[in-house]
């Protein structure tokens, strides 16, 4: 039985929780906080500082491993020791989670009424009509366009912006008292932040939610947050009113993630630099095919008419909402993609070459992709992984190889010392370094950073800027450049080319592209962007 007599106690009431997971140290420490309703408080902090760890305690969710101590009271009732019984009852119904990833939430198989029709009938009892008109107006809430129509929908046929409402929506089905937010915004373009950010601050007022939002992008803090909690090494190192904490940080860490921002510009493309890459409408297009015959019926039209050229030293931002062709593009650039046109490498047209032709080229272009977890074999040490192109190209072998990775490890800020380890004892940052390595080890010409700094915290971010300026600096690389992150495109980039639906909407030098956008469209992201730091 839920109390609101008191509207002024707290929703929940967090004191000197510590958690520990076996005989390591604790992974959270001395942690208290509490959340009223109708506010919105923030849980700062940086990979590993405990903040995902410390929501999950709230209900239990931890694994079995996790030794919890202290006191987590929701409403005059304790959780830690509750039995199933409660945490059933409060789980999703009192107090319900939004995860970062919406399709490791979601269940590929299943379409949209199912999944959020099993929540609201195991705890609220409705099912059939009642059930549906219940998911209906939910979708409706969340801005879900034609929800009756896409009820039959599954997940991968939503973008990721769609998914993170749908699991908004699941997380309100049963009215909560309380809503987690575990970094809900990360993984989604500026345009696509601003609109959930729009839409948990007006759902909380509309059903009087207290909202628990935990992120590592204090300019998210800044926009939504009565009050910040920043944590460091599992402990809170400060906390307050959230316009006293940014107009005073009193703790050196807070201090640290405030300043980290990348800044500055690019320094200037030298005079003559040579031009190394050159396409003219490049074309990615997939056929779409039907029946027994598999006959074209039509074309997904992914990148239409490209045109843009790129020199030494000379860096371009792609920049985009998702589904816009920016990595379509860069694939194509790659010939990782069959497509039409002119790409023109090094003088040489390259669109028409077979790969055999091709191989001596690959070492000169060279990609580095979004997700180091992924993109890293867990069964290769760190020697295995960055060595593999110089293998493949037979550049170089034995004890002249190993100086080699061991060379260019050091470059990018490793210990050569961590040529037998693994990707698993890195830490995220690490492993984009590593993924760096991997590519710079050919010494190439040219470098797709494909979202590079998305999955990081700030101030490895900034670190991954300042990186990727002194290797180019050094030698005169060339970087296709794709973020979502403008604040990042515009510290890195010489040039923009901005993205919708295919087509290269508006290009040209960064700083004109930023300060006077031409199209509606650039002045949209622009906005969504540098309003939302700026607020």
């Amino acid at each position: 039985m839920r109390d609101h007599d008191n509207k002024d106690a707290p929703i929940l009431t967090i004191d000197n929780l510590s958690v520990a997971f076996g005989a390591n140290s604790p992974a959270v420490r001395n942690v208290s906080l509490d959340i009223r309703a109708g506010e919105t408080v923030a849980l700062v902090g940086e990979s590993g500082s405990g903040k995902s760890v410390t929501a999950l305690s709230t209900v239990k969710l931890l694994p079995d491993s996790a030794h919890i101590t202290g006191s987590v009271n929701y409403r005059g009732t304790e959780m830690i020791g509750a039995d199933q019984k409660t945490l059933r009852r409060v789980r999703g119904n009192d107090i319900s989670f939004v995860f970062q990833e919406p399709m490791t939430s979601l269940n590929p198989l299943h379409t949209l009424e199912k999944q959020i029709g099993e929540s609201i009938a195991l705890h609220s009892g409705l099912t059939g009509a009642a059930a549906r008109a219940r998911i209906i107006d939910l979708l409706n809430k969340v801005g879900i366009r034609d929800p009756e129509g896409r009820l039959g929908n599954y997940p991968h046929q939503f973008s990721g912006g769609q998914r993170q409402r749908i699991m908004i929506a699941m997380a309100l089905a049963n009215g909560p008292d309380l809503l987690i937010a575990d970094e809900p915004t990360t993984a989604v373009d500026v345009t696509i932040q601003a609109q959930i950010l729009e839409l948990l601050a007006g759902l909380q007022k509309s059903e009087g939610m207290g909202l628990l939002f935990i992120t590592h992008d204090l300019a998210i803090v800044r926009k939504i947050a009565d009050r910040v909690n920043v944590m460091q090494g599992g402990e809170i190192v400060e906390s307050g009113p959230a316009a006293k904490v940014f107009a005073n940080p009193r703790h050196p860490y807070t201090q640290k993630l405030l300043a980290a921002e990348p800044r500055g510009r690019p320094d200037p493309v030298p005079k003559g630099s040579k031009l190394l890459l050159k396409t003219e409408n490049l074309r990615v297009w997939f056929p779409v095919r039907r029946g027994i015959f598999r006959k074209t019926i039509g074309h997904i039209k992914a990148v239409n008419d490209a045109t843009f050229e790129i020199g030494e030293s000379e860096t371009i931002g792609i920049v985009g909402e998702s589904g816009s062709g920016k990595t379509t593009l860069a694939l194509g650039v790659m010939r990782l993609l069959s497509s039409e046109g002119r790409i023109e490498f090094l003088g040489q047209d390259v669109h028409g070459l077979r790969n055999r032709h091709l191989k001596p080229l690959r070492k000169d272009m060279q990609m580095v992709f979004q997700d180091p977890y992924g993109s890293l074999s867990p069964r290769l040490t760190i020697e295995q992984i960055v060595a593999e192109g110089l293998e493949v190209q037979g550049v170089h072998k034995g004890d002249a190889m190993r100086r080699m990775v061991a060379d260019i490890l050091t470059e990018v800020g490793l210990d050569a010392s961590m040529l037998n380890r693994y990707p698993h004892e890195f830490s995220g940052g690490q492993r984009q370094r590593i993924a760096i390595a991997r590519a710079m080890v050919l010494k190439p010409r040219l470098v797709v950073l494909d979202e590079p700094t998305s999955a990081l915290d700030m101030t490895v971010q900034v670190q991954i800027v300042d990186l990727l300026r002194d290797l180019q600096n050094k030698y005169k690389l060339a970087y296709l450049f794709i973020s979502h992150d403008l604040k990042v495109v515009r510290a890195l980039s010489h040039k923009v080319l901005v993205m919708k639906d295919g087509d290269i909407v508006e290009q040209g030098v960064g700083d004109k592209v930023f300060d006077h956008p031409e199209t509606d469209y650039t002045k949209r992201l622009m906005k969504a962007a540098f309003d939302l730091s700026d607020v």
